[in-house]
């Protein structure tokens, strides 16, 4: 008896730290989101998105804390929705896991803000970053809990399917992906992104040094997002998982790179990145079903479609800075599809016919529908509220400046940086330095 038991709490000691590494790990991938799209947009801009993506991990995990997880994983009611242990009061006890309750919450807030986080640099450059913390709050504590319990909540429509998403293709990265295309709709395109005629100008990246060191750490974070799902350290299918997720980003960063070499002369390093990035997302709701070469497959595909769908997004001027539309939208999408054509156990290619392809359709399209239509009416509800966007004046000064008050670089580099030629724009980031100098002065 008492060996039995022994056991038991080993089992359950183990699976804990498990879970608590991955979460950590998942949470390190804010700083990758931070450093990618600090270093794909503009310097002027800097500052404000990494405080965005700062505020998913502060209101976005408080939201999720109060309402999300509730939402996501309490009773069912009607397959819909969850109704039990909001503030995490109680009401679990129909969740059967061998981890405590509070591991597994934290585990899953981590995939919350990351929702959250890709949405963020869709909105870049021109978002008010007091609307953005509404939002932030709708997208953490009801938009993406609702439609991950329909695929991961006991007793959720999509999961009594069968629904296959085994780390959130479809439920975090479509959802993310296409909630951040309404968002970009409603906001509309950063001025001078397009021109009168549809032509488009590019408005480069100001530190691409900072984009890869934000993509490394967001592959890194990876080994927790997708093995951690198992929610078990036992899982000997656990390093399956992470050889099949690997195995897609680097498919998908090689597509990148070799698909933009053969169609404009030279490797395209943004699309690299994305590509790298779009293998992730799209390995993601199969990498505990699919076999290597499957993962291999897959990645390739999401690499030279995450080039295609940033080319359509900007053709029907969805202007996306950071390309998280096309990566998280396009390829999550394309990652709940293949596992109705890959999986080793009912896969099309592996003759388990059309079933499961189906329920993955409905599921992913579901899904994406939800959370581009909520987004869609609650930006509009905000846009006539309290307002999305900044003003003009603002938008070409920077956000970093007006919305923060202070600059992300100390030495201000004239116009390539920071738009000068504005007089009071000149006077904000002057008093700004000389608050610093005054502050150093009085600590020395």
């Amino acid at each position: 008896m008492d060996s039995a038991l022994n056991i038991s709490e080993l089992a359950s000691g183990i699976d804990t730290v498990w879970v608590l590494l991955c979460a950590a790990l998942i949470f390190l991938m804010e700083g990758g989101f931070a450093f990618l799209e600090a270093g794909f947009v503009r310097a002027k801009n800097s500052l404000n998105i990494v405080m965005k993506v700062f505020t998913d991990c502060t209101l976005g995990m408080l939201s999720y804390f109060a309402l999300g997880f509730a939402i996501m994983f309490g009773l069912d009611k009607a397959g819909i929705i969850g109704t039990s242990g909001f503030f995490l009061g109680g009401g679990m006890d129909h969740i059967q896991l061998r981890i405590p309750i509070y591991a597994y919450f934290i585990f899953q807030a981590a995939f919350a803000m990351a929702v959250a986080s890709i949405i963020s640099g869709a909105v870049a450059e021109r978002m008010k970053f007091s609307t953005y913390m509404i939002f932030t709050v709708l997208v953490t504590g009801l938009i993406y809990p609702i439609s991950g319990h329909w695929v991961w909540g006991s007793g959720g429509w999509l999961a009594n399917l069968g629904m296959l998403d085994f780390a959130g293709s479809a439920a975090v990265h479509a959802v993310g992906g296409w909630s951040a295309l309404a968002a970009v709709l409603v906001l509309g395109p950063r001025i001078g992104k397009y021109n009168d005629d549809g032509s488009l100008n590019v408005l480069p990246a100001h530190n691409m040094h900072l984009a890869f060191l934000g993509t490394f750490l967001l592959w890194f974070g990876w080994f927790g997002f997708n093995p951690g799902s198992s929610l078990s350290g036992l899982d000997m299918n656990i390093a399956r998982i992470a050889v099949t997720t690997n195995l897609a980003a680097a498919a998908g960063g090689t597509a990148g790179a070799l698909f933009t070499m053969l169609r404009w002369g030279k490797p395209d390093p943004s699309m690299a990145i994305n590509g790298a990035l779009a293998g992730l997302v799209a390995a993601t709701a199969g990498c505990a079903y699919i076999s290597p070469v499957g993962a291999v497959i897959i990645g390739l595909v999401a690499g030279i479609l995450v080039v295609l769908a940033v080319g359509f997004f900007d053709r029907i001027k969805a202007d996306d800075p950071v390309g998280a539309i096309a990566v998280h939208g396009a390829c999550g999408t394309w990652g709940a599809l293949a596992v109705g054509l890959f999986a080793e156990k009912g896969g099309l290619f592996y003759g388990g016919g059309f079933n499961l392809l189906g329920i993955q359709a409905l599921g992913v399209f579901s899904v994406s529908l939800w959370a581009f239509g909520t987004t869609f009416v609650m930006f509009v509800i905000l846009k006539k509220s309290m307002g999305i966007r900044v003003s003009s004046q603002e938008e070409a000064e920077g956000l970093d400046i007006n919305e923060h008050g202070i600059p992300a670089y100390t030495e201000l580099t004239g116009p390539p940086l920071y738009g000068g030629g504005h007089g009071h724009l000149q006077e904000a980031a002057a008093g700004v330095l000389q608050n610093i100098a005054v502050t150093d002065f009085i600590r020395k």
